[in-house]
């Protein structure tokens, strides 16, 4: 009887545990929904009616991710989210690559239909192997971390909503490349056919990287959205994920740093979502040391002197190498935050949340196959042995994103390749057990395959592209030491500190030491990070010895090489960075190390209030909702065209297809070409220093130039008209810009009398002939 009772009482405390633990998880629900609700109800508060947009690509994207779980789970299978937010971008990148494919092979039109179509058959895809899944027992959704999962949701929300909040105050799509960045969305959104005409060409289709672009619009058909909005929102949508997923990254290398260490559960908890978040500022939100220093340390300094107090001019933090002091070696070393709050959709920008991929792909392949110790019996002759080299699915996805990478940014392809190269290298050495003939033959094969891959699929584009890359060169000038350290002197120290760390705990009671027996003994997340850190380093340093040859100048021969390798270095820096200060700080013993990243992360944080900086300088008082302008990008016209509005909004309307609008050319950033670049109908020449680099014949540009001209002034209607159907031209556009460049040569009468005036503005003067 006493042993009943006792069963008895222990079975009642047991229940009354279980439901106090029930409670308390049903409270902590209850909270995450209202903090979710609150955040929903501040977004439509924030963006107004804008809100409709935002919602719909914000639950596309979430949508779309969950589809493609099935893929994500078993590719992020070791993650605790099993990839949830890489999720997102698997499925854009799968849907929007076969859609431009079917197209581009021309079997099927660029359509709205059509891209539902395979997004709707990629999902039946992945639906189908999810049964196959579950039939096997195989768990590819993060059922055991939803928590986790919701805080993932939770910031790119938040992230992407913030964005989109401060584009608000800034939308219009006028200055720096903005023109060429619409342009080319709305030239696409009125094409059936890839590669489109170019809007600045009109007798040749798009010779650039066009595909970050091609996913905007890919986005903008897929959720029946428009143009004048999703351009904006396109760039917050990047903004967002370069927060979420340096989060998801690094939050998961620290977790699994932090496996087996002797540390407090709350410590080992607390540790990875500091180290994500920090990774997720650094790379999003931060700027670099140039702010810290001559934006608050030097002001500082001349206040306390008493001298007048210089201000900063947040693009200073990118034209810093030349340009202070004055020298003639102009260069260029921009970084994400400036990106985002400089508003431009080029091709570097929109590629980040790609490249951001590939590394969370690189680091799951990592984590998974270094377990997977080769047997040494295994030999090289066996089919069966190449084939498992040969069909791993992530070094497949990884060809096949380096081969989307030569038409999103040619650059990230030569770039990403000698990072996957490294991550390959280091991973073989471990699972093939540091023999060297195994570790040659299989990395040298998986070389070969991946560049192969890479460029079988991405065919259709490279066939019908012309280079515009003139060779590589010694570098004839370098950067000052000073400018190095002001720009990336923090990163490249805690890069080396960690270095130089992992190789005093490793090798110190190291009996018999080997590079195999040194990399088996470093973590994966720390080898994973050395490889980030070693690699951003040499993209600093290249530009120092060579550069790619191009249009520019003599005084701006490095700006573009520079521009393009320190861009990806930064973003490598500040997951580096993130993971290293944090596992230095919690792990190392040393207190050296120990005391480092903690200095490391005072500066880091520091460089974050660029990010204040630049907002407040480039959209004004953004703490005021009521001077939130909305996300349409063409609410310049009014303003700054306001002779040509009108016109150019009747040629929007009523003008389908792609047919050839005539308009007076000129220089790159200047206001020419608004016509073309509001509403993606091509003209017979655009930006010149554009086309010029595109596709490097000047004899053809200045003969176009003259046509042109000729058309606008010249009195010989025979010659004029023979122009017009040499271009094909549908409409001739007269408006203010046209007046303005040719004054009173101008032959009004002879235009008029070319066809039909189906738009004039008595007040301005502009109008529009249909040509007969």
């Amino acid at each position: 009887m006493e042993h009943s009772d006792e069963r008895n009482v222990n079975e009642q405390e047991d229940g009354v545990h279980l439901q106090s633990s029930s409670g308390k998880k049903k409270w902590k629900w209850g909270l995450k929904a209202v903090m979710a609700a609150v955040l929903l109800a501040l977004s439509a508060f924030l963006l107004k009616s804008d809100v409709w947009t935002f919602w719909t690509w914000w639950l596309l994207a979430a949508v779309m991710g969950v589809a493609a779980m099935p893929v994500t789970g078993r590719l992020f299978e070791r993650f605790d989210d099993k990839g949830w937010i890489f999720s997102k971008m698997l499925a854009i990148t799968a849907t929007g690559y076969l859609t431009w494919l079917l197209v581009s092979i021309k079997l099927v039109p660029f359509t709205a239909l059509t891209c539902v179509l395979v997004t709707v058959v990629c999902a039946g895809g992945c639906i189908f192997l999810l049964q196959r899944q579950s039939k096997k027992g195989i768990e590819c959704f993060p059922i055991e971390h939803l928590s986790l999962v919701y805080w993932e949701e939770l910031i790119f929300f938040a992230a992407f909503l913030l964005w989109t909040y401060l584009a608000g105050f800034r939308p219009e799509a006028i200055g720096t490349e903005k023109f060429m960045d619409y342009g080319f969305m709305e030239t696409m959104m009125r094409s059936t056919t890839l590669p489109a005409r170019d809007l600045w060409y009109s007798e040749g289709h798009i010779n650039y990287y066009y595909g970050g672009q091609y996913f905007a619009v890919f986005l903008t058909k897929l959720s029946f959205t428009k143009v004048e909005l999703t351009y904006n929102l396109m760039r917050t949508f990047v903004a967002g994920l370069a927060f979420a997923m340096p989060f998801s990254l690094v939050y998961q290398m620290a977790v699994d740093r932090m496996k087996g260490q002797p540390k407090k559960k709350r410590v080992k908890e607390a540790v990875p979502v500091f180290a994500g978040l920090t990774a997720g500022m650094a790379v999003s939100i931060a700027g670099n040391m140039h702010y810290v220093i001559y934006a608050v340390i030097l002001p500082w300094i001349q206040k306390i002197k008493g001298e007048e107090v210089t201000g900063y001019w947040f693009p200073d933090a990118t034209r810093y190498i030349g340009y202070n002091p004055d020298r003639p070696d102009k260069t260029i070393h921009e970084f994400p935050c400036y990106s985002f709050v400089l508003g431009d959709l080029h091709a570097h920008v929109v590629n980040i949340m790609f490249v951001l991929l590939l590394l969370g792909i690189l680091y799951a392949w990592m984590r998974s196959e270094r377990k997977k110790d080769i047997p040494a019996e295994e030999s090289l002759k066996s089919a069966e042995f190449w084939k498992k080299q040969l069909l791993m699915p992530h070094i497949l996805l990884v060809s096949l994103l380096l081969g989307v990478f030569q038409w999103t940014n040619f650059w990230d392809f030569v770039i990403y390749y000698v990072v996957t190269g490294a991550v390959v290298t280091f991973t073989n050495i471990i699972r093939l057990r540091g023999k060297i003939k195994r570790i040659l033959a299989v990395t040298l094969v998986q070389a070969v395959e991946i560049l192969v891959v890479g460029y079988v699929v991405i065919l259709p584009f490279t066939v019908q592209f012309v280079s515009m890359v003139d060779g590589v060169a010694l570098a004839q000038n370098h950067t000052l030491i000073h400018q190095l350290l002001v720009l990336w002197g923090l990163p490249t120290a805690i890069s080396l500190m960690f270095v130089i760390a992992i190789l005093w705990e490793k090798l110190r009671g190291m009996e018999h030491k080997s590079l195999y027996r040194l990399m088996k003994a470093v973590r994966t997340a720390d080898l994973f990070t050395i490889i980030l850190g070693l690699c951003s380093i040499g993209l600093v340093l290249i530009p120092e010895i060579v550069y790619v040859k191009d249009i520019y100048g003599i005084d701006y021969s490095r700006a573009n090489t520079m521009f393009k390798l320190t861009y990806q270095a930064y973003i490598m820096f500040g997951m580096a960075m993130a993971y290293a200060i944090y596992r230095m700080m919690v792990v190392s013993r040393q207190k050296i190390f120990k005391i480092f990243s903690g200095i490391g992360l005072f500066f880091l944080v520091c460089t974050a209030g660029y990010f204040g900086k630049s907002v407040e300088t480039w959209f004004g008082e953004v703490w005021k909702p009521s001077e939130y302008q909305g996300l349409n990008a063409t609410t310049y016209l009014e303003t700054d065209f306001p002779e040509d509005v009108a016109a150019i909004r009747w040629l929007k309307k009523n003008i389908k297809g792609v047919q050839v609008v005539l308009e007076a050319n000129g220089d790159s950033y200047k206001n020419y070409e608004r016509v073309s670049a509001t509403t993606g109908l091509p003209t017979i020449l655009g930006w010149y220093a554009h086309e010029w680099l595109w596709r490097g014949d000047t004899d053809d540009l200045n003969q176009k130039s003259a046509d042109v001209e000729s058309i606008y002034t010249s009195g010989d209607p025979v010659l004029v008209e023979k122009l017009l159907d040499v271009y094909e031209v549908s409409y001739i556009f007269v408006g203010s810009m046209e007046r303005e460049k040719y004054e009173d040569r101008l032959n009004n009468e002879l235009l008029k009398s070319l066809g039909e005036i189906v738009f004039a503005d008595e007040n301005s003067g502009t109008y529009i002939v249909q040509v007969d």
